[in-house]
């Protein structure tokens, strides 16, 4: 093989995506993590993975719903032909919502926010229809039949809070971080969850906010 195959096989690698660092000339090193190891699913490990996909995809969310499809296809590829055809012919499926996809930014940017463990400034109107405008600090981002949820810290009731997506007329990143780590405010939110359901007086969580 030649040099300038080498350079060549190199160069169609780093299009399509292989996080490759180097040049021609130079040397190549290419970071951990870009092939998937052997796969070997068995037909329930399948059909979970499918049926997870095709359900993210009717959750409203449109970035997700590519990252579905794009993880599968992913799979396939990396995966025997049998098992390609398996994936392909798999009878599960999961109901989408009607409705057309209206918050696909803002759980984008609640998704990143959580990611990076960001507040976020919010115009929120509540089941009683007040509106108020708060700091908050996203710990959990959750799916319901035909709603999402966030769980976050509020600034404004210095305490837990779920908020519903739809309820949420404006918002923006701010790009602070919080003074604690996600992990601890999610351990801390789930402690106050499981002493609010040992209460006999307890609410809905999207009435609580």
């Amino acid at each position: 093989m030649s040099l300038r195959t080498v350079y060549q096989d190199m160069q169609t690698l780093i299009a399509l995506g292989a996080p490759i660092d180097g040049a021609a000339g130079v040397g190549y090193l290419l970071r951990p993590g870009f092939f998937l190891p052997p796969l070997m699913f068995n037909v329930e490990e399948l059909e979970a993975l499918t049926l997870g996909a095709r359900w993210v995809k009717g959750q409203g969310d449109t970035v997700l719903a590519q990252a579905a499809d794009t993880a599968l296809a992913k799979i396939g590829a990396a995966s025997p032909k049998d098992l390609r055809q398996e994936i392909a012919e798999i009878g599960l499926w999961a109901r989408r919502f009607g409705e057309p996809a209206r918050h696909t930014a803002t759980l984008h940017k609640i998704r990143e926010a959580i990611r990076r463990e960001h507040k976020l400034t919010i115009r929120y109107t509540s089941v009683a229809g007040s509106e108020t405008e708060r700091v908050v600090w996203p710990v959990a981002l959750g799916f319901f039949e035909g709603v999402q949820l966030i769980a976050a810290w509020c600034e404004l009731r210095k305490d837990f809070r779920h908020f519903r997506v739809d309820h949420i007329t404006s918002m923006e990143a701010l790009g602070i971080s919080y003074p604690r780590t996600r992990r601890e405010l999610a351990r801390l939110w789930k402690q106050t969850l499981a002493s609010e359901r040992a209460r006999p007086d307890k609410k809905d969580p999207a009435d609580r906010s």
